[in-house]
């Protein structure tokens, strides 16, 4: 670990060999501050939701690598319309806020889908693309051989079975789904609200994550009903609308930069996260799991 520190201290001095920072001690700030605009990507319109509540809006960026089927069927549901008028069903303490259709396991009493599917082959996991990029985290995983980052997400990496999967992390958002794996589809949909229920991971198809709003999620009443669903049909959260971002007018789209996490500016964060160097941190911790990485947002410049 102490090379480690000494090999970051290096990189990120070059890093920002331009301005006067103390490199001895780089924090997130630091590194965040000297990136440049190659460091940062736009989030796309076609792969973006945006879940229109009364209290404002959940900015949600899908998976189409990782789970192909259910993010295309996601954007017909979008279209048509499916969400509009349904509610927020389930908030569960330091677990899931979960929303789609109240009835939906009512027979005949089910909002029509007309164009979509209600339920999928399961996409638990796919196969490994040399094309898609990984950049390792390093640490230990309890639950996975090897975890790190593909194009913002974080994700598990199994060489041996040539395996790789998404991870249920802050802010995830999965398709939930009963008894059987190809019982959901994407009609209903939960966002991780709480700690990191890793041990749903290759149990549910993950298919994208909250980049902006996950406080209106978060912040929502507990349901006092079993696995904390609203026991009143009263106290179900409305939905105002599902719209993909390339049905949002131009003039209303937030746009959005995430950092890149194949950057080296990112790898600098990792490590500065990874031994924190704000004054107030009196122990280094010298590790960091996978959901602790933080993936820094901005408006777009």
């Amino acid at each position: 670990m102490i090379q480690n520190i000494f090999a970051f201290i290096l990189l990120f001095s070059t890093f920002c060999a331009h301005a006067q920072l103390p490199i001895a001690k780089p924090t997130m700030a630091d590194i965040l501050a000297q990136t440049a605009s190659t460091d940062w990507r736009e989030l796309k319109p076609e792969n973006t939701l945006y879940l229109q509540l009364p209290a404002g809006t959940v900015i949600i960026e899908l998976a189409p690598d990782y789970a192909p089927k259910h993010v295309a069927n996601i954007k017909l549901l979008a279209k048509e319309k499916f969400w509009d008028g349904l509610a927020i069903v389930r908030v569960q303490d330091n677990y899931v806020a979960q929303w789609g259709d109240p009835n939906g396991e009512k027979e005949g009493q089910q909002k029509p889908i007309k164009n979509a599917n209600r339920t999928l082959p399961a996409e638990f996991d796919r196969a490994i693309d040399k094309k898609t990029p990984f950049s390792p985290l390093g640490d230990k995983d309890v639950y996975a051989p090897e975890v790190g980052f593909s194009k913002g997400f974080p994700v598990a990496l199994d060489a041996e079975n040539k395996k790789t999967w998404l991870l249920h992390c802050y802010g995830m958002v999965g398709a939930g789904r009963g008894d059987t794996a190809d019982s959901g589809g994407g009609a209903e949909l939960y966002a991780v609200i709480g700690h990191s229920p890793r041990h749903l991971d290759r149990n549910v198809t993950l298919v994208g994550r909250v980049i902006q709003g996950i406080d209106l999620l978060s912040s929502l009443p507990r349901g006092k009903g079993p696995l904390g669903f609203y026991d009143k049909p009263e106290l179900n959260v409305p939905i105002v609308s599902v719209r993909l971002g390339t049905e949002v007018p131009k003039k209303t789209r937030v746009r959005l930069e995430l950092l890149r996490t194949e950057s080296k500016a990112f790898t600098y964060l990792i490590e500065a996260r990874r031994n924190r160097q704000e004054g107030w941190f009196l122990n280094k911790a010298g590790h960091i799991e996978i959901c602790n990485v933080p993936l820094p947002v901005r408006e777009a410049k």
